[in-house]
């Protein structure tokens, strides 16, 4: 990969084209933009990058000349964005979403020579397709993370409400069980007391028996 075309900046504001030995204007460096051409501005001096203070320069002037891109609503939203901690994740979107928009500009010029033979809606239809695309993307992991966070506390309350019910139901399983407990011993207790008639009736019959018996002899 070659090395970036360098631009100096100098004290007097001039800009010096290294690569054409020659001074430039601002509305050069807009053409070098236009033209895909990667290059640097740099401070003559103490070589600090000025490169986004001049390309902020063109858009400013673009914004006040021409028909502006960034509406007064947009400008103040961004300007809110500042120091948020959604700033990286704004820039890496609005990054994102420029590049895509570059690439449907040139999938759109590509295919011009294909519109007289095709719907001109079906290329729009799926440009928007792939917007919306892009934008479940960007927003799949927030909307992942509300997700997570609503099955964590629904578990939670799961568990919860288990656990109350369960405690509801322990004394009522205990009487239950005390119920059952009383019944089994009613019923040896009947058992019990019966053996115990039959074996007092069996003796007392032995022990007449014997007492007739003496007597008779």
């Amino acid at each position: 990969m070659s090395e970036p075309r360098t631009i100096k900046k100098y004290p007097n504001r001039r800009l010096y084209d290294t690569a054409i030995s020659s001074y430039i204007t601002l509305a050069d460096v807009k053409h070098l933009v236009l033209e895909g051409v990667d290059f640097q501005v740099i401070d003559a001096k103490s070589h600090e990058d000025l490169t986004r203070s001049i390309l902020l320069q063109i858009i400013s002037e673009e914004e006040e000349g021409g028909r502006p891109i960034f509406s007064s609503q947009l400008l103040a939203q961004l300007i809110r964005a500042y120091g948020g901690n959604m700033q990286s994740m704004l820039t890496s979107y609005l990054e994102k979403s420029l590049e895509l928009w570059g690439e449907q500009q040139r999938a759109f010029h590509e295919r011009t020579r294909e519109l007289m033979d095709h719907n001109p809606m079906t290329l729009m239809t799926q440009i928007a397709e792939s917007n919306l695309t892009m934008w479940r993307q960007l927003s799949g992991q927030a909307a992942d993370t509300q997700a997570r966070r609503r099955t964590e506390s629904q578990t939670e309350g799961a568990a919860q409400n288990q656990t109350q019910n369960q405690t509801q139901d322990h004394p009522q399983n205990q009487g239950q069980a005390k119920d059952r407990a009383e019944r089994t011993s009613s019923t040896r207790t009947r058992r019990t007391t019966g053996a115990r008639g039959t074996h007092g009736e069996g003796a007392g019959s032995d022990k007449g028996g014997s007492n007739k018996g003496g007597r008779g002899g």
